[in-house]
C-alpha cells in the first residue's frame, strides 16, 4: 500500500492524493435496505414457523391420545398410529431442515444484493468527492475526517427513498 501511495504522489504533485475509509458492516447495518430485507425475512420466517408449530402441536396430540387411549386400541389402531406420528415427525424434521436451508439462503442472496448497492454507492461517493482511494476491512486506524461511512449511509438511504 505505501508503493501505491508513493506512486500516486509522484503521478501528479499539484493535486494531493485523496484517501477515505469506510466501515462497510456499518455501513449495512444503518441502511434502511438492510432493515427492510430483515423485516421482510422475519416476516416469512414467522410465517413458515407458525406452519411447523402447528405441524409439533398435531404431533403432540396424536401422542398423547396414544398415550391416553393405546391401551383401549386394538395393535393395529397402535401400530398405525405410531407410525403416522414417526411420519409426521420425520416430515416435521425434512420441514425445519428446509427451512433453516431456505433461511440461510435467502439471507444470502439479500446481502449479496445489499453489498453490491453498497459497492455502488461507495464508488459514486468516491468519483463525486474526487476520492483517489477508499479502504474499508483491515483498516488499523482511520481519522474521523478519513471516514466517509456517514456519506455513504445517507446516499444509501437516497437510494432506498428513491424505490
Amino acid at each position: 500500500m505505501l508503493a501505491l501511495l508513493l506512486l500516486a504522489g509522484t503521478v501528479n504533485a499539484e493535486e494531493p492524493f485523496r484517501i477515505a475509509v469506510i466501515d462497510p458492516n456499518r455501513i449495512v447495518e444503518e441502511s434502511p435496505q438492510y432493515e427492510a430485507a430483515r423485516n421482510l425475512l422475519s416476516a416469512e420466517a414467522q410465517e413458515r414457523e407458525a406452519e411447523l408449530t402447528s405441524q409439533q402441536e398435531d404431533i403432540a396430540r396424536l401422542e398423547t391420545r396414544l398415550e391416553r387411549d393405546g391401551a383401549l386400541m386394538r395393535s393395529d389402531e397402535v401400530t398405525r398410529l405410531r407410525n403416522d406420528i414417526r411420519a409426521r415427525e420425520r416430515r416435521l424434521r425434512y420441514a425445519q431442515e428446509e427451512l433453516q436451508a431456505d433461511f440461510a439462503l435467502r439471507q444470502s442472496d439479500l446481502r449479496t444484493k445489499l453489498v453490491q448497492q453498497v459497492e455502488e454507492v461507495v464508488e459514486q461517493v468516491a468519483k463525486d468527492n474526487g476520492f483517489d482511494l477508499i479502504l474499508s476491512e483491515g483498516v488499523v486506524y482511520a481519522s474521523s475526517r478519513a471516514d466517509i461511512s456517514d456519506e455513504v449511509i445517507d446516499r444509501l438511504k437516497e437510494v432506498f427513498e428513491k424505490r
